[in-house]
């Protein structure tokens, strides 16, 4: 398919109505035609994985055929550049989220990036470097707990950040870390302790609900039983 085609398609399917209730939930409204999340999977698995056509999406700066281009884009073909210039356009917690969670955890170099993007003050980018690593936790099977855990440092340094989107994604890599096994769910209850102590409303906020979660009954027998 062609990149006029697509847009024409998700154009048919804009939803002004669906617009108006993202934004309710801070999705930008900004270039978006509201197709649900939904449609744009369904019409990926149509497309396949092309990575031309995905870069093309993206430069439309149309906030669906960004998404779309999330789920088609191969994730061995993406460089650092192309990281760094998708991650400058980050307008939307949905764009970051499925660009980081979808795509671009599933690169080797999302590991780099993680510091990289910590480091940076731009809100979603800042909350691409977290959303990388709740990413990985899901998807990176293989990895030894030492890699998860030398996430620990910035995971509580940057906890002290009141931005909403930092926050929550802050807490999100925490609690996807410490769903991985037993013992990770032991360390990052731990680091959760010890954020708890800073003298930060969004670290407080942060520790008390990954503590909750993390200790879990619920968590708890789920972990033992993969042991």
């Amino acid at each position: 398919m062609k990149v006029e085609e697509i847009i024409k398609k998700l154009e048919s399917l804009s939803n002004k109505e669906a617009v108006k209730e993202m934004a309710r939930y801070g999705i930008n409204p900004r270039n978006n035609l509201g197709v649900s999340i939904y449609k744009l999977r369904l019409i990926a698995k149509e497309i396949g994985k092309d990575h031309d056509l995905a870069i093309k999406l993206w430069n439309s700066d149309i906030h669906d055929a960004r998404l779309l281009a999330c789920f088609i884009d191969d994730p061995d073909k993406i460089t650092s550049e192309q990281m760094d210039s998708w991650a400058k356009g980050f307008d939307s917690w949905d764009i970051c989220d499925q660009a980081c969670t979808s795509l671009f955890d599933l690169n080797s170099l999302a590991w780099t990036k993680v510091f990289e993007w910590a480091k940076r003050n731009e809100e979603f980018v800042k909350r691409g470097a977290f959303a990388l690593i709740a990413g990985l936790s899901v998807h990176n099977k293989k990895s030894s707990d030492e890699k998860f855990e030398q996430f620990f440092p910035i995971i509580k340094k940057h906890s002290a950040d009141n931005r909403n989107y930092v926050k929550k994604a802050v807490n999100w890599a925490l609690r996807n870390i410490g769903k991985r096994n037993l013992r990770l769910n032991k360390k990052t209850i731990e680091l959760s302790e010890n954020i708890l102590k800073i003298d930060s409303s969004a670290a407080k906020w942060i520790a008390r609900n990954a503590l909750k979660e993390l200790t879990s009954i619920k968590i708890q027998n789920r972990l033992k039983k993969k042991q």
